[in-house]
């Protein structure tokens, strides 16, 4: 199984109940986006500011401060990310609360995972236009177009090659690469080099891409990426 994937988009569901919780990151990992969670304001403040999620699910009922709090506290500090509300409140005060603070949309308890999924789909459409092609493995994303590269939060520079190599790797999740068929992908079937330099652009990789390691060594074969 590999372990790369083309990502729809990166989650943050915020919400109390277990239960509940469990069943949206399921299925939304299912439906094909990465998926991170939390159970309070506290943790979803925390996770939205360093987990760079393209929209969080946002429960407005939770235990140490309400969904409208979180948003004032993301927005002021800068913060950006979409906002659907999931609410058992379904009063007119509420949403105009929520959205003028800076929501894109409610979601309302019971409901079904279909709509979930369609109306994250559709927020991430407007807020994405591009609609770019973004491959993972662990937490370390690559987003083909833009070319940005990030580990968790934090942006991995690389270099033309890094990026092409990084690619190939990623595109391969779960198999194992010679360094013969890297050699080629990467630098081109008439590169005239020796394998040599695809030992030390791994060793250049690995360090940019940091702990723990996601491209392993299988002695005798090659490369492999994988969490």
């Amino acid at each position: 199984m590999h372990d790369a994937r083309v990502e729809r988009g990166r989650l943050l569901v915020v919400e109390d109940e277990p239960s509940i919780r469990e069943l949206l990151c399921a299925s939304l990992r299912f439906a094909g986006f990465a998926v991170t969670s939390a159970a309070t304001g506290s943790e979803a403040l925390a996770a939205a500011r360093d987990g760079a999620p393209d929209l969080v699910l946002l429960d407005v009922m939770l235990p140490d401060r309400d969904g409208f709090e979180v948003v004032r506290r993301l927005r002021s500090s800068g913060v950006r990310v979409p906002v659907l509300y999931l609410t058992a409140r379904d009063g007119a005060d509420d949403r105009v609360t929520g959205l003028t603070i800076g929501g894109d949309g409610y979601i309302t308890k019971p409901f079904s995972l279909e709509e979930v999924i369609a109306r994250v789909t559709a927020v991430l459409r407007r807020t994405r236009p591009d609609g770019s092609e973004v491959l993972t493995c662990g937490d370390l994303s690559l987003d083909v177009d833009s070319h940005v590269v990030r580990r968790g939060a934090r942006v991995v520079e690389l270099s033309p090659t890094e990026f092409r190599l990084l690619h190939y790797l990623l595109r391969n999740s779960g198999r194992v690469l010679s360094k013969a068929q890297i050699l080629d992908q990467v630098w081109s079937h008439d590169f005239d080099g020796a394998v040599g330099v695809v030992e030390s652009y791994i060793s250049y990789l690995r360090r940019k891409v940091g702990e723990p390691q996601l491209i392993h060594t299988v002695r005798g074969l090659g490369y492999m990426m994988r969490p």
